[in-house]
């Protein structure tokens, strides 16, 4: 890895990418990527399907490698091959487009899970806070329930639910809504948004420029695995500078 120098967004951001790069054999995903999250913000991707935004949040989970660049997160270079990625991923919450539930589970077995087997919290606890978990995401009648008997709406709460219940510095969000029903979209982007009002730090990617103009500090557009254009949503959405930026949106509206 590269070295670089430290910035002044340093001294405040949660998580951090400077200068980063990620291809798969002569496929360049990622390109100089460089990217701010500080505490409490919702910063949004947005940008048309391969255009990287996937693999950015998997490489802030460090499911991918990055081949340059520096990742910090909580002020640790966590992209230092010697980190212990299990224990950087403890403090991140991560939600896929699908919902990844164990059928065999109860919702809130499939809540609990990870707490117990992962974080080490004894069963009592784990179902108090699990109930809690699902409580706040407007599913505690649900919790003997099996992950079939559930909306797709409803699964993919749950699914948030398991990732908040350990209480991660951090939420990434790939595209939670990309594989529900129109009429489901609602139902988990209002729990987003009240993460958002709660102060939860979420890095997210989405093709819902609704939500990402109510909710998000900073929109991202990227393009070709590069960020061409960042900076408030009605900067981003309402007056875009960069050509690539127009024709995306315009597409959007057509």
């Amino acid at each position: 890895m590269s070295e670089r120098p430290s910035s002044p967004a340093e001294a405040t951001a949660l998580l951090e990418m400077r200068g980063v790069r990620k291809a798969f054999g002569p496929h360049v995903v990622l390109r100089d990527i460089d990217l701010a999250v500080e505490p409490g913000q919702c910063v949004v991707l947005i940008g048309a399907s391969g255009s990287g935004k996937s693999t950015l949040l998997r490489c802030a989970n460090l499911l991918e490698t990055v081949d340059d660049g520096v990742i910090t997160f909580e002020g640790e270079d966590v992209s230092d091959p010697r980190v212990d990625a299990d224990a950087v991923r403890s403090r991140m919450g991560l939600v896929f487009q699908a919902y990844n539930l164990f059928p065999h589970l109860s919702v809130l077995g499939n809540v609990t899970l990870a707490l117990r087997k992962v974080h080490g919290v004894a069963k009592a606890e784990a179902d108090k806070r699990g109930r809690a978990m699902l409580e706040r995401v407007g599913l505690a009648e649900k919790a003997a329930a099996r992950p079939d008997d559930l909306s797709g709406g409803q699964q993919q709460r749950v699914a948030i639910a398991r990732a908040l219940v350990a209480n991660p510095r951090l939420m990434l969000l790939d595209e939670v809504t990309s594989a529900l029903d129109p009429e489901l979209v609602g139902e988990v982007l209002d729990l987003l948004t009240g993460l958002r009002d709660d102060g939860v730090t979420m890095l997210l990617n989405t093709h819902e420029m609704g939500f990402a103009r109510d909710v998000a500090d900073t929109v991202c557009f990227l393009h070709d695995g590069a960020i061409h254009e960042s900076g408030t949503p009605a900067q981003v959405l309402g007056d875009p500078q960069e050509e690539r930026t127009r024709a995306f949106l315009s597409r959007l509206r057509t």
